[in-house]
């Protein structure tokens, strides 16, 4: 008990907490775009911590997905693959069936209205940027994982969840969030009536319809090399190229 106390007071973890908290939420809001180098020394020199600090809290980051670890300790924010997403999707369907199965019937009235306030984030929030509201959804989903008091379940819903986030953050159209909102409140009250197994079918239709709302279809890869680029331009005979409108080129 007194090790756990301890842990719970080390001044180190609270600032790698602090680094975490602030990277993830200018990561998912798109403050900082995938691919951004994160610099320790930087990161310290922000925060007020040590080089040891801020890679603690890189790698923490790193495990939850949104950050990639690369040679000679760099680290940058992470580029979701689309390929990877219905994948990640479909394990988080999983993990969060166990979730509300768990919770349905077992949930206090502080706890009811713990996620009631949240879900009135959400709708407070709901004209806002879409980054956001996507990052209070996300947390919706891992406030419940929270309430199991599940070590494994609360790290692994955890972390499925913010990669999800990212995925969504960086692929998503532009959609209404007033549907999520409205199957978060409908999900509560099923918990709250202990409807086990209806809930459990709400989180999978839910978070299929988040990701079918959500993600859309992935752009073929564009090359990067200017031969290559150039090739169907330079191919082409001289006698059909035309000029482009004026208009076009002006937009370019």
């Amino acid at each position: 008990m007194m090790n756990s106390a301890k842990r719970q007071r080390d001044p180190a973890g609270d600032k790698v907490g602090t680094i975490c908290r602030a990277l993830r939420r200018a990561i998912i809001e798109q403050a900082l775009e995938p691919g951004a180098k994160l610099p320790e020394d930087a990161l310290g020199e922000r925060f007020g911590v040590s080089r040891t600090i801020a890679r603690q809290a890189l790698g923490q980051l790193a495990a939850e997905g949104l950050v990639e670890l690369r040679r000679n300790r760099i680290a940058v924010v992470a580029t979701p693959s689309w390929q990877e997403a219905r994948n990640t999707f479909d394990v988080r369907m999983a993990l969060e069936a166990l979730i509300v199965r768990q919770l349905s019937g077992q949930l206090t009235k502080a706890q009811l209205a713990e996620l009631q306030a949240h879900v009135d984030q959400e709708d407070a929030a709901r004209d806002g940027p879409d980054a956001v509201s996507i990052r209070l959804a996300t947390e919706f989903h891992i406030l419940l994982a929270q309430m199991t008091s599940s070590p494994i379940l609360i790290r692994y819903v955890s972390e499925v969840a913010y990669r999800c986030c990212l995925t969504l953050s960086t692929f998503s159209r532009p959609h209404s969030s007033e549907c999520a909102i409205n199957e978060h409140r409908a999900i509560i009250d099923a918990l709250a009536k202990g409807r086990t197994e209806e809930v459990m079918q709400m989180m999978h239709h839910h978070l299929d319809a988040v990701a079918s709302r959500a993600l859309v279809a992935p752009t073929k890869p564009r090359s990067k090399d200017l031969l290559d680029i150039l090739a169907p331009y330079a191919d082409e005979p001289a006698a059909k190229t035309k000029p482009a409108p004026k208009q076009q080129r002006s937009a370019a």
